[in-house]
């Protein structure tokens, strides 16, 4: 999905003025008419897909201040920026203490709007994957946490659960870089053991001749160089869960001493002259083919059916390229924060390559190539130009990075103007979570299809066709009797000349019938008394 912006504003022209910069930012506005409406909204089943909220202050009935109140409590990590055209010390002090993350005066300058949601969402992202990585650490990682909406991972998910509520020896096999590890770390999350140790060891990284006292510890002076005593992997894993990577890379004398302390439930420290008791759940992952290797002597034929009594395979990310947008989205928001860099999503033709390609190094390789892709990236949204190294693998792309790089200069219109005619994009960039931007459908001169942009969290969507013409363009098709939302120079007008013109029109489309002006505006007459006065528009009522 694309990431959402709830607005909150009493006054439908503001809210339709915001609505235009938040859409064409690259997210998807969602205005509500007042406190209630986002209240009833933020607490309702659709709240928890709401990334930011765009909150006027000064409000009839439940005002902004109110809404603060209530929302923050429960949602902590939500983003607020608050809207309100008086801008003194203590209403600013008040509202940042009730948890807004930032404060704005009207008229709202959109660069202002921009700067201010794009801080807030790349503050927010990296917050939530400081979040995930709290949860990983500390043994709480669930499910919930891993990004894999593809249908070939519904009985990974399903096994993992199930496995979760006991203490089954558990073998997770899968290719190098599926994910293994974080398989593993959200069964310990689900079940029992969840806050307890987690303890990783990667079988293949470790020296032959210290793998023995590296997983069952050893004594002091037991061996030439050991100074200390150490405690071994399987005694800092005690009472929560042992995940043994790379299983098959043990040695056939390690292979059998591990086999003693899963059927004893305890280990024999080198040098110790008493063995020590350990509980731990033990999960096991390999690349290999771990019956062929019993077939082959290379591996003990007792030992693999102890850790293959309950086996969860993970499909390599090939077999499930429906991940890869979800994939590309949450790597862009993280890595993005991260390098400090405005991009917000990647073109639809970028996606469509990154799709066709088969991925060996499967999720590890495809976060590695955004990273790099993002350092490349000249503007807000990747193209193929930004992967030299995949398109030259993937038929068909070789033409396209060359044709990309004779065309940096690309702009593209963001996602709220899908069903309008097509426009460059005029400079407002804003980032994504990516969860969780848009595609958009118009670009400079005459585009393909193809080329129109994915925003960070939203999966490819069909086109319907190319579209062309300038911003200007664009802004007088949503106002077809010519209100433009830029100067003569190309820069984007204030918000009260735009809202002061939209009144002076209808003024003028009604004949100065100040009720069905208010009326067709939808705001009340004392309303528009006040806007017409304070603008200075002179108005002759028939």
């Amino acid at each position: 999905m694309t990431q959402a912006i709830l607005i909150v504003d009493d006054d439908p022209a503001q809210r339709r003025i915001l609505e235009e910069v938040v859409n064409r930012d690259g997210y998807r506005a969602i205005p509500v008419d007042g406190g209630e409406a986002a209240l009833a909204y933020l607490e309702g089943p659709a709240g928890a897909e709401i990334a930011l909220v765009v909150l006027d202050l000064v409000m009839p009935g439940v005002d902004g201040m109110e809404v603060l109140k209530r929302v923050h409590p429960q949602k902590p990590n939500l983003p607020v920026i608050v809207l309100t055209a008086h801008g003194g010390i203590e209403t600013v002090v008040n509202v940042m203490r009730e948890g807004a993350s930032d404060f704005v005066v009207k008229p709202v300058s959109p660069e202002r709007l921009h700067v201010s949601m794009r801080n807030a969402l790349k503050v927010n992202a990296l917050t939530g994957e400081i979040t995930r990585l709290q949860k990983r650490q500390t043994g709480r990682l669930t499910f919930a946490d891993i990004i894999a909406p593809s249908p070939s991972m519904d009985p990974v998910i399903r096994l993992g659960k199930r496995a979760a509520q006991s203490n089954i020896p558990i073998l997770i096999e899968g290719e190098s870089g599926v994910g293994k590890e974080l398989i593993a770390a959200a069964i310990q999350g689900e079940g029992d053991r969840a806050g307890k140790p987690f303890v990783t060891v990667n079988c293949g990284a470790i020296p032959e001749n210290l793998v023995e006292s590296i997983l069952f510890g050893h004594e002091k002076g037991a061996f030439t160089g050991a100074a200390d005593k150490h405690a071994g992997k399987f005694q800092e894993a005690n009472g929560g869960t042992l995940f043994l990577d790379e299983i098959g890379e043990l040695p056939l004398d390690i292979q059998v001493k591990l086999l003693r302390a899963l059927q004893e439930g305890e280990v024999d420290p080198v040098g110790s002259k008493k063995p020590v008791k350990v509980d731990i759940r033990l999960i096991s992952a390999t690349n290999r083919d771990m019956l062929q290797m019993v077939k082959e002597g290379r591996f003990r034929e007792d030992l693999y059916y102890r850790l293959n009594v309950f086996p969860v395979h993970i499909p390599p990310l090939r077999q499930r390229k429906d991940d890869i947008p979800d994939l590309v989205a949450h790597f862009i928001r993280r890595l993005a924060a991260e390098e400090g860099k405005e991009v917000v999503g990647i073109s639809q033709d970028a996606l469509q390559m990154l799709k066709a390609y088969d991925w060996p190094g499967n999720v590890r390789q495809i976060e590695n190539t955004i990273f790099r892709a993002i350092v490349l990236c000249d503007g807000d949204v990747l193209q193929v130009s930004d992967f030299p190294q995949i398109a030259t693998m993937v038929e068909g792309y070789s033409d396209a990075a060359r044709h990309y790089d004779s065309t940096s200069a690309l702009q593209v219109t963001p996602p709220a103007q899908q069903n309008a005619p097509g426009a460059a994009r005029s400079g407002m960039t804003g980032n994504g979570m990516a969860s969780n931007g848009m595609a958009s459908n118009g670009m400079t001169g005459t585009a393909a299809a193809s080329e129109v942009p994915v925003y960070a969290g939203q999966p490819a969507q069909p086109q319907a066709h190319a579209q062309t013409n300038s911003l200007a363009d664009f802004a007088r098709s949503n106002f077809s009797d010519g209100i433009s939302i830029t100067d003569d120079a190309g820069n984007v007008r204030k918000l009260e000349d735009i809202e002061a013109e939209m009144i002076r029109l209808a003024i003028d489309k009604y004949k100065g019938h100040m009720t069905e002006v208010a009326r067709r505006l939808g705001i009340g007459r004392s309303t528009l008394y006040r806007k017409v006065r304070d603008m200075g528009l002179e108005v002759r009522e028939n």
